[in-house]
């Protein structure tokens, strides 16, 4: 009996679509998306001649509040082809609540008419743990690659670590009832000099960085031992992962932090914010390499952390001697409010056959797609002239060609193409394209020739276009092409935010003649009624 049943509605379900789509032959009239296939219509192809156009930007949102990027870089990238981009951040840092050098009843054994506890800091560094790959693990350690760099590798670029003076709010000072945005050309303002233990630290990566030694100090400030430390990826392996280990002036932090503990300024963590506002790593020089760093890792000793190694020391006051000794360390995650800070070349490019496409705070393409409304009735002649021939729009798609002879060496895996009601990168009118959220397949994946060389990104805008020529999209907005970065992806919003943390670089071919095949053109598939 069920069989029966599911038979006949299959049935009718296909005499109903049979006599919709005769209906629908019928009474065409409306430009929509389907693709038709039949005697009463015919389908054919159109290009439209664009404008694309380098369009340099000033600034990209750049801080965590409204959205946690994870991924900041730190370090230098200079390429001929692109800006130099130096690439910096400033992060609150988070503390531990109750800190003291040692336990309560501790303090009360040693600390009597005849003993006394001498605190003695060892090491303090920034941990910077790298994002890597696992070779081959063999007698002598780890072998990994490092992931997620750009640019030379084995040359090194100038780092200096800061406190701050500027207050890192979540609320925007001039009005608290909103949210405050940084911005990666926002200033944030230097405390003293720098806190390296060398001033202008030399960083270089190196993926061979999996240990950092402790040096322990007795209460004279002679060598006692030295610690090893290694950070895995979960207690169940013993395997170190690289990081960079930068060492920080001891004295600074002993009166900084040490000095510090049990005081008012320790009590919360808003109280500590406003004490020590944040730490800025700041990457400067003429070469290098750019890093991402993860800062967000599930494993909280592989996030960024300043780390203070100290020794207390119980000595009798009388003679002189130790009694015994206690070790300590103390993490302080680089947590909190966060913000990006990228110091771009402005470079000028020619006017010629190419755009180019930088991540950060470099590059994007300017796209018209449908030229000038010189009749100036708030609609672009060729949107006109399209809407008059009633058509359905079949497919819609905009490729872009590489410029194979370019610096290819970041180049990116995705573009992504937004909207702009006012040509700008950073307003309020930022919107997703509709295919990006209404299509699976909205592109801007890269594609490769035949012989595996890095050809070309294609963009699916066939949405967009339909309702553009129905009258559905009242406004033909500019289109901009970016690198793609996680965040730009639509979640429940048709709005956009213009995040930008991948540092890669592409040059495209833009509508030239001289690209011939190659140039930039919006194709268009079509059916439209036969006579």
């Amino acid at each position: 009996m069920r069989k029966v049943i599911i038979k006949s509605v299959y049935v009718g379900i296909l005499l109903w679509f049979f006599l919709a789509t005769i209906s629908c032959e019928e009474d065409f009239t409306d430009i929509g998306s389907n693709v038709i296939s039949n005697t009463k219509f015919s389908t054919n192809f159109f290009n439209i001649e664009i404008t694309a156009e380098n369009s340099i930007l000033e600034k990209v949102k750049s801080d965590n509040i409204t959205r946690e990027p994870g991924q900041y870089l730190l370090g230098v990238y200079k390429s001929a082809d692109y800006e130099k981009l130096e690439a910096s951040m400033v992060s609150q840092i988070a503390i531990s609540a109750g800190l003291t050098l040692l336990e309560a009843d501790t303090i009360a054994k040693y600390e009597t008419s005849t003993t006394s506890i001498i605190t003695t800091i060892d090491t303090v560094f920034i941990k910077l743990p790298y994002q890597a790959t696992l070779i081959e693990s063999t007698a002598t350690g780890p072998k990994y690659t490092l992931d997620s760099i750009v640019g030379d590798q084995t040359k090194a670029f100038t780092f200096n670590a800061y406190q701050t003076s500027t207050y890192l709010s979540r609320l925007n000072p001039a009005d608290p009832s909103k949210l405050n945005s940084y911005f990666s050309n926002d200033v944030f303002d230097k405390k003293g000099d720098a806190l390296n233990a060398v001033s202008n630290f030399e960083f270089k990566p190196s993926a061979h960085d999996t240990v950092m030694i402790i040096k322990r100090w007795a209460s004279n400030k002679t060598l006692v031992t030295r610690d090893t430390v290694k950070y895995s990826a979960s207690t169940s392996t013993v395997v170190p992962l690289p990081f960079a280990a930068i060492p920080l002036n001891e004295d600074k932090f002993k009166q900084l932090f040490l000095d510090k503990y049990g005081s008012s300024d320790f009590d919360s963590q808003d109280a500590f914010n406003d004490y020590f506002r944040g730490l800025i790593l700041e990457a400067s020089g003429s070469e290098g390499s750019l890093i991402s760093f993860n800062f967000i890792n599930l494993v909280a000793a592989l996030r960024p952390s300043i780390e203070v190694y100290y020794t207390n020391t119980a000595i009798n006051t009388q003679s002189g001697d130790t009694i015994k000794t206690f070790r300590k360390n103390n993490s302080f995650l680089l947590s909190g409010v966060r913000s990006a800070i990228y110091k771009m070349d402005e470079k000028t490019y020619p006017v010629n056959n190419e755009i180019k496409l930088q991540g950060t705070a470099g590059s994007e393409a300017s796209i018209d797609l449908f030229g000038p409304d010189l009749d100036n009735n708030g609609i672009a002649d060729k949107i006109e002239e399209l809407r008059a021939k009633n058509w359905l729009i079949n497919d819609a798609s905009l490729s872009f060609y590489i410029n194979q002879s370019s610096d290819t060496t970041a180049i990116p895996f995705r573009l992504y193409m937004y909207k702009t009601a006012d040509n700008s990168s950073t307003s309020e009118n930022l919107t997703q394209i509709k295919d990006s959220y209404s299509e699976p397949n909205f592109g801007g994946f890269l594609e490769r020739d035949a012989s595996g060389k890095a050809e070309k990104y294609t963009f699916r805008i066939t949405d967009y276009i339909s309702d553009i020529l129905s009258g559905a999209e009242t406004v033909s907005s500019i289109l901009k092409l970016k690198v793609h970065n996680i965040s730009d992806d639509p979640i429940s919003t048709t709005l956009f935010t213009n995040y930008n943390w991948s540092p890669k670089v592409i040059t495209l071919l833009n509508q030239d003649a001289l690209n011939g095949d190659k140039r930039a053109i919006l194709k268009i598939s079509y059916s439209e009624k036969k006579n």
